[in-house]
């Protein structure tokens, strides 16, 4: 008899999953995958994703660019991921927590305004697949030796499937 209740108790959240209202809640992509940026210098955009607990970003599907192409930007300096196998897209890399990618500037000016776009795609551990997001930020570019500009929060751009 013991076994049995231990047998319900432990199948009880499998059971609970298809119920309605115990459906995991999920957050809405600027939410899952908080971006920001400032520019450090001229020639450095510091960009940063704040992924939420029980979330994570693909490494192979972040991409930065600049509304209008100008300033150019050089190749991002994505750090090494955690290596996992994903029924959907095979061996990939993947963050959490907190990413922090240096952009460089190839040929900005000091004091120029730019709107400084990542794209990136990521999934709930829930096994909930987000479609490719992209998040916005505008930015100046500090003069040289001035320090770092501000971090400028992303904020969602339209209303959509998950909020």
């Amino acid at each position: 008899m013991l076994g049995y209740a231990a047998a319900v108790i432990a199948a009880a959240p499998a059971c609970a999953a298809g119920l309605p209202g115990l459906e995991p809640k999920l957050l809405p992509p600027e939410q899952a995958f908080r971006f920001s940026a400032r520019a450090v210098d001229p020639q450095t955009i510091e960009a940063r994703f704040d992924v939420a607990d029980g979330y994570y970003l693909y490494r192979d599907k972040l991409r930065f660019a600049v509304a209008g192409g100008r300033p150019a930007l050089g190749a991002a300096a994505l750090p090494a991921g955690k290596r996992k196998h994903d029924e959907f897209f095979g061996d990939v890399e993947t963050y959490r927590g907190t990413l922090v990618v240096r952009v460089p500037v190839v040929d900005g000016a000091a004091g120029e305004a730019l709107l400084f776009t990542a794209d990136s795609q990521g999934c709930a551990d829930a096994g909930i697949c987000y479609p490719p997001t992209t998040q916005q930020v505008r930015l100046a570019l500090p003069a040289q030796g001035a320090g770092p500009g501000p971090s400028v929060q992303a904020t969602p751009s339209r209303k959509g499937l998950f909020n």
